[in-house]
């Protein structure tokens, strides 16, 4: 499935669920009801769709077994949603969420084998994707499924190579649209691999494997260190991110969802959530590459849950008793602004990047937010929306057309 290019689309608007009771420990005590009362929340804000986790190695905690219970309780959330109009994206292998790491005993201890590279891991994580994909695909409010919840933070421990990484992630993309075509089927990673050299995931898998781009755009990788909460190196980095990828991609009409993106503490305090939210989706909003904007995360974690990273528990748009936070009301009057019609410029300039993040990713530091180039970018978008383009691809006549870019600037 291909989606549509969003320039004269309306966005998306949604957030990643994390359950108000229990967090995902919820998996493991289902409620439909509990999931309701969230999801009433989130379509009263104006959202129209929801990212859910399920935990793998509760539904898969043998090679060989995949409880149906689990796929059930999946369907059962997923028809909770359908009831206040929300569709659906699903994230397959969880995989890595809020730091901790959810894995099947069977890729640990004595069993410990890579995930990425391993022939009989790969081939149940191939049936896992499979079966799962097909089961949620008999649901009319699901549109997509991911293959997990930013996957490269588990390699650490699982050894691989950007050349296994990529064989990898093609192969359950594969594996998935076979299961149902009518999905869109996409990758997630997290910034390591726009930005980090040495990382083995790269930004053509970003930019080049599954339908769509996806980024997670997160200010305490360093932005906010910069110029504060409310600096325009920290309130744009969302759009950065976005022009990044859409530089990267062979393809100049492939979207690009703004999968997360959330106001963390201590980088940005409470009194600044509504002020950072409201520049950040000004900003990005206008890109033509932009395909939605999905809130991490739905719901705060319930400080009786311990052992968490102290900005983990204030990320929701809602407290754990369902009062809707200041992002969550700037993020509900921005939605119905973009009601009226979405505003994206008919041209733009852009600035010419002498690197390419899709053949040369051992230069992606030059990348990084703090460096040369992405200083200069920052200081010229405050006077307007602004591409990015590789050198290679400023040459090409079409590409600039279907980008919108009609000036072509070079960094000081």
């Amino acid at each position: 499935m291909t989606a549509h290019h969003p320039r004269s689309a309306s966005l998306r608007f949604g957030a990643n669920y994390v359950p108000s009771a229990g967090w995902f420990y919820s998996w493991l005590d289902f409620s439909s009801d509990a999931a309701r009362r969230d999801f009433a929340d989130l379509a009263g804000a104006g959202l129209d769709h929801v990212r859910v986790f399920p935990i793998w190695p509760w539904i898969q905690p043998n090679r060989t077994l995949i409880r149906e219970r689990g796929i059930e309780n999946l369907l059962a959330l997923i028809d909770a949603a359908a009831e206040f109009g929300l569709s659906v994206a699903v994230d397959l292998l969880q995989g890595h969420l809020s730091s901790f790491d959810f894995l099947p005993s069977w890729v640990l201890t004595w069993h410990r084998r890579s995930l990425f590279t391993d022939p009989a891991v790969r081939e149940g994580i191939a049936e896992y994707v499979s079966r799962l994909t097909h089961a949620v695909a008999t649901r009319d409010n699901v549109f997509a499924v991911t293959l997990g919840n930013e996957v490269n933070n588990l390699w650490p421990d699982s050894p691989t190579t950007p050349e296994a990484s990529t064989r990898w992630a093609a192969e359950l993309i594969d594996v998935a649209r076979a299961a149902a075509p009518r999905l869109l089927v996409l990758h997630s990673l997290y910034d390591a691999a726009w930005y980090d050299p040495a990382h083995p995931f790269h930004p053509a898998d970003a930019a080049g494997l599954g339908d769509l781009t996806t980024v997670h755009s997160w200010v305490f990788n360093g932005v906010s260190a910069i110029d504060g909460p409310l600096g325009p190196a920290t309130t744009t980095h969302a759009d950065y991110l976005v022009e990044l990828a859409a530089a990267a991609a062979a393809d100049p009409e492939r979207p690009v969802w703004l999968q997360e993106v959330g106001a963390p503490r201590p980088d940005i305090e409470v009194g600044d959530a509504a002020p950072f939210t409201r520049r950040m989706l000004d900003t990005v909003a206008q890109n033509p590459a932009l395909w939605g904007v999905t809130w991490w995360c739905s719901h705060d974690l319930d400080r009786g849950l311990a052992d968490f990273p102290e900005r983990e528990y204030d990320l929701g748009l809602f407290t754990v008793e369902h009062e809707a936070k200041p992002a969550a009301k700037e993020l509900a009057a921005f939605i119905g602004e973009q009601r009226a019609g979405r505003t994206v410029p008919a041209s733009r300039p852009a600035l010419v990047c002498d690197v390419d993040p899709g053949t040369q990713p051992e230069r992606r530091a030059e990348l990084a937010p703090g460096g040369a180039f992405h200083a200069e970018w920052v200081r010229l978008r405050q006077t307007g929306p602004l591409a990015i383009v590789t050198a290679a691809r400023a040459a090409d006549p079409g590409h600039l057309a279907a980008r919108g870019i009609d000036t072509l600037l070079k960094p000081v």
